[in-house]
């Protein structure tokens, strides 16, 4: 969370506190009173909406994978992690709406690093296992007799590793240069840097790893899956396009205002864009609205890759039965054996081929 000021770089994790401390050597400093005031309230607000939408989907996800980890598949590891990344990004936002609320950083410096870097760490961890599991079903579609032998419990399990190691390597400026500092406004938790290079990898990490590369994978594979599932004799084929269609939507439409408002950013610091007032105002409130309305997307992981699956909703709504045995879940009943041999592809958890082939 920092602002891209000369000090500071454009990344997932954004100082609303050091947003208003900015001063910029190529236009006069600007009256930003009622972005603060806007900040504090909408902030919060959404970010503890946030947190709870996504523990409670997350967690459950965990819950569920946890309890039935006998009969765990590689795809059923890609969710686990993808559920643990969101975790982890959702448990930094309450720190964060404290910040936006008393406009200064008050849980210290080992604290500012720390949280910093679990936010990044989440960020870029689910959307990676987001693109691994975009490829597993590209693999296991197109090239089902190649990969079956390869798709192996130890291979998720090697496969994850890798995954939350890049994503760590990816976040490392943010372990080593993000600090505590002193702004007009109290201490803020950002990236102080110099440097304009470590600020371009900043906007480009965000910009290629965290949407272009991403996007482009889910392109391609599903466009290539879809008429294969078409020509299917399966009648939830249709069912099975419209989510594809959707998770790719999705994706494009959470992510992609906040990393067009972030890149414009970078270029008024550069001098590229206009340092008017004005304009300014209004950028900031575009990306406080839109990177917010982007981490919403962690929300939507659980109901896209695991709740749309009848054979995970019967386990989760079972789970649910039992530790609240005074609601009447009459619908896990729904959910017969016959029914489970149809489940989604998006799922065994969200292993839909081998069911339709």
């Amino acid at each position: 969370m920092s602002d891209p000021g000369p000090n500071t770089t454009i990344t997932p994790r954004y100082d609303y506190a050091a947003y208003y401390d900015e001063n910029y050597s190529y236009y006069s400093p600007c009256n930003d009173i009622d972005g603060r005031e806007f900040g504090r309230v909408f902030l919060p607000t959404l970010y503890s909406l946030v947190f709870g939408l996504g523990f409670l989907g997350n967690g459950l996800v965990v819950c569920v994978l946890v309890k039935h980890r006998n009969q765990t598949n590689l795809t059923d590891i890609c969710l686990f992690n993808l559920a643990l990344s969101d975790l982890l990004f959702v448990l930094t936002l309450p720190f964060y709406a404290h910040y936006s609320v008393v406009s200064g950083w008050t849980f210290g410096d080992f604290m500012c690093r720390f949280i910093s870097t679990c936010n990044c760490v989440g960020f870029f961890s689910s959307i990676f296992f987001m693109v691994v599991m975009t490829l597993d079903r590209y693999m296991v579609i197109m090239h089902t007799q190649k990969v079956a032998r390869y798709r192996s419990l130890r291979a998720g399990i090697v496969l994850s590793m890798i995954v939350w190691l890049l994503s760590l390597c990816v976040s490392v400026p943010d372990l080593i240069f993000t600090k505590v500092t002193n702004g007009l406004y109290g201490q803020s938790c950002n990236q102080a840097l110099d440097s304009s290079a470590l600020r371009l990898y900043n906007i480009l990490s965000t910009n290629i790893l965290g949407l272009v590369i991403p996007l482009l994978v889910m392109v391609v594979c599903y466009s290539r899956i879809i008429p294969i599932l078409v020509t299917m004799r399966s009648a939830k084929r249709h069912r099975v396009v419209k989510l594809i269609i959707s998770i790719v939507a999705a994706f494009f439409l959470f992510w992609a205002p906040y990393n067009i408002s972030i890149f414009l950013r970078f270029l008024q610091v550069q001098g590229k864009l206009s340092g008017e007032c004005n304009f300014d105002a209004k950028l900031k409130l575009t990306i406080t609205v839109t990177e917010t309305f982007a981490y919403t997307h962690c929300c939507l992981n659980p109901i896209i890759y695991a709740f749309v699956g009848q054979k995970f909703m019967k386990k989760a709504l079972q789970m649910l039965s039992k530790w609240m045995p005074w609601i009447h879940l009459s619908s896990t009943r729904s959910f017969s054996d016959s029914s489970f041999k149809k489940s989604s592809v998006m799922s065994r958890s969200s292993d839909v081929t081998p069911t339709i082939m």
